[in-house]
């Protein structure tokens, strides 16, 4: 249990609340911005060491964090829409190698565990995702998710029926075991990086859809239809032959693959899967050097 020092009752909680801003923001500098935020708001409102003013700390700390970061995915999405090729969230690891204790930072220590994967809630609107994000991922009820953002509880269980829509729509219901995943994603990066466009083009669905983003330096817009993407993706490996290894990690929440290049990270994958998790139905590639600070890691 926290202590009656303010410092230490924000720390108990600041995982928790790493968690949820991350998941609204998928950026981890944007991130810290709004617990700085969040912890100045905290300070000035809990006194010098004084916590009688504040009745249900963790009740606060949330709102003001989940309303921060409500205002600062306004600026986000300005950013966005200037943004050249697709956007995906900044990954994480969530979770350390099979042969690998875990290492230190974010990922080390929960403040992630319950992250959404990389491309699931980029449909949705900063409310859509705050509800959803609380709902489904953080169990909150729609009573208590009014009273954080300020609505009426009818208009919050509107917002979470409209998510799950959206999250529906772009991911369904059914999704594979991790070890499946695992399997096929192992399956995946083989056939492409041995060149093998046969095996690659029966691993992928017809359907299949390759996003990108490399950031500034390397803009693509999506690949769609599986010989567009197996030929892109083997193109892509015969470039990288023999300077590029694979290592495979969870990275929020899902198995997937890091690629390395000269013990720095290029970039990291994760595929969906069709429902009956024989084929890939998408691919999410991140190789924008901005992103891929917090997947660095020691051999």
């Amino acid at each position: 249990m926290p202590g009656t020092d303010p410092t230490e009752v924000f720390a108990a909680h600041r995982e928790l609340l790493f968690s949820m801003v991350y998941n609204m923001l998928g950026s981890v500098s944007d991130t810290e911005d709004v617990l700085q935020e969040t912890w100045l708001a905290w300070a000035a409102r809990s006194g010098d060491g004084d916590l009688a003013a504040v009745e249900h700390p963790r009740a606060y700390l949330v709102r003001v964090a989940v309303n921060q970061a409500l205002a600062q995915q306004s600026a986000l999405r300005r950013r966005r829409e200037s943004y050249v090729g697709s956007w995906l969230p900044e990954p994480l690891l969530t979770g350390p190698a099979a042969d690998k204790p875990a290492a230190d930072g974010p990922s080390a220590d929960g403040q992630t565990a319950e992250s959404v994967s990389l491309a699931m809630l980029e449909t949705l609107s900063p409310l859509e995702r705050a509800v959803f994000i609380l709902h489904e991922v953080f169990a909150y009820r729609h009573t208590e998710i009014a009273a954080l953002l300020g609505r009426n509880p009818a208009a919050v269980r509107q917002l979470a029926h409209r998510a799950r829509e959206h999250v529906r729509a772009r991911r369904p219901r059914r999704r594979v075991d991790a070890r499946t995943q695992r399997e096929v994603t192992e399956r995946f990066l083989a056939a492409a990086f041995g060149g093998d466009l046969e095996a690659l083009l029966k691993l992928l669905a017809p359907e299949v859809t390759l996003w990108y983003d490399g950031g500034a330096d390397r803009p693509a817009r999506p690949v769609h239809g599986a010989d567009k993407v197996a030929r892109v993706l083997t193109g892509t490996a015969a470039r990288l032959a023999g300077a590029a290894e694979v290592r495979y990690r969870e990275v929020n929440g899902d198995p997937s693959a890091v690629v390395f290049v000269a013990d720095a990270p290029y970039a990291v994958m994760v595929v969906d899967l069709t429902p009956d998790g024989t084929q890939v139905s998408g691919v999410y590639t991140v190789g924008d050097p901005g992103k891929l600070g917090h997947v660095r890691e020691d051999g």
